[in-house]
């Protein structure tokens, strides 16, 4: 293989890499994928939430063979105190219409599977190898370096993940900052079908999300996530790297905490844990993309830091399958013409400044700056949690005045400054 020549060789087996290759393998180009886990997902762990209509452009009606778990009938937002929280649910059929449907998706089942459409559009697959570096030729990436066995391409699309070592090598990428990823922990819970349909208020393949914020972090930045699948259910925690050390509380005792909170635990009670993993998290947004072209080599997915983190809802896994798609097509423009160069490779940030993809991650620019706000995660749960036991707690103790009640934890709780600075930062979102 030392000697072989690829039109491609995608680095990364998760959504975008995967993509791109079965988008090129397609097209019928020598698409190589190199990945370094035991098989493609193995790496790969997500609280479980796809946004399904960029996989659509690419599989039409996906769905309807991929291993998805349930559709997403059910959004809820909670903020989390010690004692309790306040959930808010939403329901609408527009939640699983066409386009707009999402699924929970459990990434070792699903990725293996868009493994196999590309393997049968005609990709190879090379899994349990790292690759070490990047070839250079003249200053043009010419293929990969993978344990000391050379493989060459006419391009190298990098889908390495939030960490891209090999685009850092070549300075395409800068070294993370704490302040810029969380670490995500993760659980997995096995119940039957019938007890999460009863628990959580869905029917067979209908599923919920749950995010919250507050008690889970012990006040940190970050927050909690369940999602129903088949017959499991994930719950985590998401907290900034930089923020770690701020609470007494470690990553493994924040899961403990959170599964362990009363408005959580009955969701699982009795589950069998079956899985628990860890990952990094982009979460900068708009100002973490790193350079994403140069000669013979385009940077996707997770390791050009396409992820949005708005609070209520986390999206990374259709940013990532749409920069793939646009990746391929920035390749078959640069095969048309034969040339690799910067300047042909060039049109895949313009595919992608004519996307959602670039044009949410703009129009959301702000919000990680809002969410560096502690008073989130920590007096605002806490705060909204008091007005509501004020107002359902009936006992045979005499009720106080609850406007005046609410008003004090109010004052107690915040400042105006602090308010007037959290507006600021709201009011620059658009």
């Amino acid at each position: 293989m030392s000697e072989e020549k690829f039109d491609v060789i995608v680095v990364g087996g998760g959504l975008a890499g995967l993509t791109a290759a079965y988008e090129l393998a397609n097209a019928g180009y020598e698409t190589l994928v190199v990945e370094r886990g035991d098989y493609c997902g193995a790496k790969n762990m997500t609280g479980g939430r796809l946004y399904g209509h960029s996989l659509e452009k690419v599989i039409p009606n996906f769905a309807e063979e991929a291993p998805i778990e349930r559709k997403i009938v059910k959004e809820n937002i909670a903020l989390l105190n010690e004692k309790g929280g306040v959930q808010i649910a939403y329901t609408s059929p527009q939640l699983g219409e066409g386009s707009n449907a999402s699924y929970s998706v459990l990434r070792g089942k699903f990725d293996q599977w868009l493994a196999g459409k590309a393997e049968e559009a005609g990709a190879m697959m090379v899994t349990g190898i790292r690759v070490d570096k990047l070839i250079e030729q003249d200053g043009k990436v010419v293929g990969i370096d993978a344990g000391g066995e050379e493989m060459y391409a006419d391009v190298v699309i990098l889908a390495d993940g939030v960490n891209s070592l090999l685009a850092q090598q070549i300075g395409m990428k800068k070294e993370i900052e704490p302040h810029e990823v969380a670490v995500g922990a993760k659980e997995v819970f096995k119940l039957s079908e019938e007890i999460i349909n009863e628990r959580f208020g869905v029917a067979n393949g209908e599923g919920a999300a749950i995010l919250c914020a507050g008690d889970p972090t012990d006040g940190n930045l970050g927050g909690g996530f369940i999602y129903t699948n088949k017959d499991t259910v994930s719950v985590g925690i998401v907290t900034t790297l930089s923020d770690i050390g701020r609470s007494q509380l470690s990553v493994p005792k924040m899961v403990e905490r959170f599964h362990n909170h009363p408005m959580v635990e009955p969701y699982i009670k009795g589950g069998e844990l079956v899985e628990y993993s860890g990952h990094l998290v982009t979460e900068a947004g708009w100002s973490m993309i790193p350079e994403l072209y140069r000669d013979g080599v385009l940077v996707t997915g997770d390791a050009a830091a396409f992820v949005i983190n708005l609070g209520y809802t986390v999206r990374g896994m259709d940013f990532a399958i749409e920069s793939g798609r646009l990746a391929a097509e920035a390749v078959k423009r640069a095969k048309a013409v034969d040339d690799y160069s910067a300047d042909t490779l060039s049109y895949y940030k313009k595919l992608l400044e004519e996307s959602f993809v670039f044009r949410d991650m703009k129009k959301f620019s702000a919000f990680p700056a809002i969410l560096e706000e502690h008073m989130i995660f920590n007096e605002l749960p806490a705060f909204v949690g008091d007005v509501f036991n004020r107002m359902m707690v009936v006992n045979s103790e005499p009720s106080g005045d609850l406007v005046v009640g609410i008003a004090n934890d109010f004052c107690k709780r915040f400042t105006m400054a602090g308010i007037a600075d959290f507006v600021g930062k709201l009011m620059e979102v658009r």
